[in-house]
């Protein structure tokens, strides 16, 4: 696993390090996982289970479940009407930062791109904080690029301390940190945080990520534990989908929250999809992952984990995300700019990736109105 660095085993020095061999148990799993072999009646079955195992949700994902998406889709909104109700709660991103010290293949703002960086001071926080309270959201997802020279803790604690003027739910998705930097920047008022694995496949991730910190793959797999042990209130999972073998990375992640859900109980768990999109003059996409196998997970998570929250965001159309807000997904991102800043002045910096779905707030809200659900600004006090 040397590929051009670091084996992608290896922790750097300053690495919080957690006991047990969870990591180890479930790439085993994963490993074992042939979708091939499960059939139309393997696919029934599981949609039968009041309470589905691992080896339903493996069916679920299947190609063989792809002939079943409607039924499916039945019981996935009956599960999600009974856990979320008609509500969906509406967010926006804010990029504070673009500076990253990783080489991530795939991503704007890898350190081998030459792009216009930018930081934004904490004034020009405090009016993006106020364009983006103008809109009536009152939850943020706060973002920085992946470089912990430019984007130190205290710089994002002081970021969200600001911020928690303007907003009663703040949600972070920066590079992992220690279980002690969680417990500061949740002190400061981050609630939850996202950590995406991108791949479950260490060959793959090796060498996706050829060089930086992101190239330690353990240390990104237990983030999610270490946000929870450091009290944030929830934690989100994902892959990036056409990285590899859509189908594992899924299942990987879906088991991945349901072992940390069952090691810690009260954790808010969610999900988010996001596939490859092109950035600046790159053009990459999910190839085999196509609308609806995207919407095939979506649905297979919703079965395996019916609680959990979903989020499907700007990297997806607008007909298919008002199409998943009413079957599965529970949060949709409105108003988006994915560069540095951009709400109340032109963006800082250059963008992570080409957006898919420009609507404003209202142009969303108006949305899910017209389709009979209740748009949430603030889902928690």
């Amino acid at each position: 696993m040397k590929q051009q660095g670091s084996p992608v085993m290896e922790y750097r020095p300053g690495m919080e390090r957690l006991p047990g061999d969870a990591m180890e148990a479930l790439l085993g799993a994963v490993a074992a996982f042939e979708p091939l072999r499960y059939t139309l009646a393997d696919v029934r079955r599981a949609l039968a289970q009041p309470g589905k195992t691992a080896e339903d949700f493996a069916a679920l994902l299947s190609p063989a479940a792809e002939g079943l998406l409607e039924e499916m889709a039945q019981v996935a909104k009956t599960e999600t009407r009974r856990w979320f109700g008609n509500a969906v709660s509406l967010f926006t991103p804010l990029y504070i930062a673009n500076y990253c010290e990783n080489h991530c293949t795939y991503c704007g703002f890898g350190r081998q791109n030459k792009i216009l960086r930018g930081k934004l001071s904490l004034e020009e926080i405090r009016r993006e904080a106020e364009a983006i309270a103008q809109t009536g959201l009152r939850e943020l997802l706060l973002l920085t690029g992946e470089s912990r020279a430019a984007s130190h803790v205290e710089y994002i604690g002081q970021a969200i301390s600001l911020l928690r003027e303007y907003f009663g739910v703040i949600g972070i998705e920066i590079y992992p940190l220690n279980s002690d930097e969680y417990a500061y920047l949740h002190r400061c008022g981050a609630d939850y945080v996202s950590v995406y694995q991108e791949s479950y496949d260490p060959v793959l991730y090796g060498q996706v990520h050829p060089a930086g910190p992101k190239r330690c793959f353990p240390y990104r797999f237990h983030a999610q534990e270490r946000a929870l042990r450091g009290g944030m209130r929830g934690v989100a999972f994902g892959a990036l989908l056409g990285l590899g073998d859509f189908r594992r990375d899924a299942f990987a992640a879906g088991l991945h929250a349901r072992r940390v859900q069952k090691q810690y109980p009260h954790a808010e768990l969610s999900f988010s999809f996001p596939r490859l999109r092109p950035f600046g003059e790159r053009q990459q996409n999910a190839g085999q992952v196509t609308e609806a196998r995207l919407l095939q997970v979506m649905l297979a998570y919703r079965l395996f984990l019916p609680f959990a929250g979903q989020t499907v965001s700007t990297r997806e159309r607008a007909g298919f995300r008002d199409h998943a807000v009413g079957l599965t997904a529970t949060k949709i991102s409105a108003g988006v700019r994915v560069g540095v800043g951009g709400h109340s002045a032109a963006e800082k910096g250059d963008p992570q990736f080409r957006l898919a779905d420009e609507r404003s707030v209202a142009e969303v809200r108006a949305a899910l109105e017209r389709s009979g659900l209740q748009a949430v600004l603030q889902d928690y006090v």
